[in-house]
């Protein structure tokens, strides 16, 4: 799941670290690279502090958008990452982090709705990030509750 969560990380930072100047291209892959890792252990921790219904609910929706708490939540961690790890300042931070989360997380749950596209499975995506634990038929049994 992390290679997939890569590649669209990849895809999506195209416009919102490669081609913005306000980043030194020595940290494009370094933000990359920080973009999926936040992403990955945001997810993690949402389903640590029992998150599953808010996960659910992300899986369950046609649209992501700004305003939705996982959305929120992994914003301010990778905002947060990229001023710390690599001196970037608040606005830019913000603004990556902003124009990329919703955009990753609206992709991985399509990919993972759509039964034509294979690259990504809803119980694969709960597993990955709940280490396989009895919280991902929790999850699980969430999602199908919203009508999965």
């Amino acid at each position: 799941m992390f290679e997939q969560l890569t590649q669209l990380v990849q895809q999506f930072g195209e416009d919102a670290v490669v081609k913005n100047n306000a980043i030194p291209n020595e940290h494009n892959e370094g933000v990359l690279n920080e973009a999926g890792n936040s992403i990955f252990s945001g997810l993690q921790k949402i389903v640590s502090e029992g998150g599953g219904e808010q996960l659910a609910a992300l899986f369950h929706g046609n649209s992501i958008d700004h305003s939705d708490p996982v959305v929120q939540q992994l914003t301010q961690q990778l905002s947060g990452n990229l001023g710390e790890k690599f001196g970037l300042n608040r606005d830019t931070s913000s603004n990556v982090a902003g124009s990329m989360i919703p955009q990753i997380l609206s992709s991985l749950v399509n990919k993972a709705k759509d039964p034509k596209d294979g690259s990504f499975q809803i119980s694969d995506i709960i597993n990955a990030i709940s280490g396989n634990s009895g919280q991902a038929s929790g999850i699980m049994d969430t999602i199908s509750k919203y009508g999965m």
